[in-house]
C-alpha cells in the first residue's frame, strides 16, 4: 500500500544513489562541453537549462527511468546544445534562428517607444537600469540596450565612440549597415 508520506527506506535510498550518480554524470558532461553550455545568453540556453533540470528530476523521482536512460537523456540534451551553439558560431542563419538580436531602447536622451513596445519594456524599467549603474540623470546616458539574455545594458555618454552598438537592432550603425548596398552583413 502506497503512503502519501512514507513508502519505506528503499525508495529514499534509490533517490540518494541515483541522484548522486545522475548529478555526477551531469557535472562531468557539462565540464566536458565547456562553459558555454549553461551560459546565460538567450532563450535557447534557458530552454536547455530547464530541460536538463527536468530530466534530472525525472531520473530522481521516476521508477520507470533507469540511471542509464537518464544519463543518456542528459548527454543528448548537452550534445544537442553543443551542436546548435557550434553551428550558430559558424552560420549566421543558425545564429539568427536561435538568438534574438540586442535592441536599442534609449539613445541620446530619447526613449525609442516603438522598440520599447516591441520588447515590452517600460520607461520605469529603463530608468531603474540607469539608476542601478549609479547614474542620476538620463543626459549622462548615451544608450540603453536590451541584450539577448534580457538584461539592460547602460552605456554612459562619456564613453567615447559607439562602436559597441554595431549589430544592435535600432542603432544608427545597424540601420546604415542594412541600407548600404554591398555592406558587410557580418
Amino acid at each position: 500500500m502506497d503512503s502519501m508520506f512514507f513508502d519505506g527506506w528503499l525508495p529514499l535510498a534509490r533517490i540518494l544513489v541515483l541522484g548522486t550518480l545522475a548529478y555526477l554524470a551531469l557535472v562531468l558532461v557539462l565540464r566536458a562541453t565547456g562553459k558555454r553550455t549553461l551560459s546565460k545568453l538567450n532563450a535557447f540556453d534557458l530552454i536547455v537549462t530547464v530541460a536538463l533540470g527536468s530530466t534530472l528530476a525525472t531520473v530522481l523521482l521516476s521508477k520507470d527511468v533507469s540511471l542509464s536512460e537518464g544519463v543518456t537523456a542528459l548527454a543528448l540534451l548537452v550534445a544537442l546544445q553543443w551542436v546548435i551553439t557550434w553551428l550558430s558560431v559558424r552560420s549566421p542563419w543558425v545564429s539568427r534562428l536561435v538568438k534574438a538580436e540586442p535592441s536599442l531602447l534609449f539613445v541620446d536622451g530619447r526613449f525609442l517607444h516603438g522598440s520599447m513596445r516591441r520588447e515590452r519594456v517600460t520607461e520605469d524599467e529603463l530608468r531603474a537600469a540607469v539608476r542601478q549603474q549609479g547614474i542620476g540623470a538620463l543626459d549622462e546616458v548615451a544608450a540603453v540596450v536590451l541584450e539577448t539574455d534580457g538584461s539592460l545594458n547602460v552605456i554612459r555618454a562619456a564613453q567615447g565612440s559607439r562602436t559597441a552598438l554595431a549589430h544592435v537592432q535600432g542603432s544608427p550603425a545597424e540601420a546604415q549597415r542594412h541600407s548600404v548596398p554591398g555592406a558587410d552583413p557580418s
